[in-house]
Order: structure tokens, then sequence, then C-alpha cells
């Protein structure tokens, strides 16, 4: 009966143990080339994010502004001329201007984010050309 008790003793112990030895091997991190390259990968995402975020909260800003400045003028206008919108489909005077500075502003918006995005995948194939030749150059002068 000893005998036996002795043996799940052990057994329990080595089933609780067993598991935190595997979870110890598995927190082992990358060395070497691909050490370097996850840094490298890591430092530019952050870098990329934070700038994102930087041009998100300036162009939220710059949108709230040019909107404030925009209702400003029409509330202006209204009543230094008294003209009201009409209440047609299409109305003209203020309103019609209102949408053609509208309609050039987002014309000049979409061009610009447009050029971002262009200006961005080049960054990103660049980026990702030199990283593959600098691991092809190193892994080849290896032995």
């Amino acid at each position: 009966m000893k005998v036996q008790l002795r043996y799940l003793v052990v057994a329990a112990a080595l089933s609780l143990t067993a598991p935190l030895t595997l979870r110890a091997q598995d927190t082992t991190k990358p060395g070497g080339l691909n050490k370097v390259a996850q840094n490298v990968s890591k430092t530019v995402k952050k870098a990329g994010r934070d700038t994102k975020a930087e041009v998100k909260r300036d162009a939220g800003k710059t949108h709230h502004a040019l909107k404030h400045a925009g209702n400003d003028t029409k509330t202006t206008l209204k009543k230094t001329t008294g003209i009201k919108g009409s209440q047609s489909e299409n109305p003209g005077g203020l309103n019609k201007v209102a949408r053609e500075v509208s309609s050039t502003s987002k014309h000049a918006a979409r061009h610009a984010k447009a050029e971002k995005n262009k200006a961005k995948s080049k960054t990103h194939a660049a980026l990702t050309e030199t990283g593959k030749s600098i691991k092809d150059t190193t892994l080849k002068s290896k032995p």
C-alpha cells in the first residue's frame, strides 16, 4: 500500500512540474538575425503607428477648424446679405458656393491621401526589399 501511495505522489508531482518545464521552454526568444529583424520591424511599426496617430489627430483638428470657419462664414453672409438658402433640390446662392468649396476641398483631400498611400507603399516596398537583401547576404556569408 505504501509503495502505491509513493507512486501516486511521484506521478502527481511529475504531472504538476512537467507543464512548468514545457512553459519555460516556450518563452525562448529568437536570437541572431531573426532577433535583429524582429526588433527593426517592431521599431518601424511603432514609429508608423505613432506617425499615423499624429496625422489623424491633426486632420481631425483641421477638419473641425475648417468646418467651424465655414459655418461661421455662412452665418455671417446670411446675416449681412439677408439671403437664405432656397428649399429646392439643387439650391443656388450660398449653398451652391458652399457645395463647390466642399467639393474642391474633398477632391484635394482625396488627392493628398492617394499621394500619401503611394509614398507609404513605396517606402514599405523599399524596406522589405532592403531587409530581404540584408538577410540573403547574411545567410550567404555564413559557412
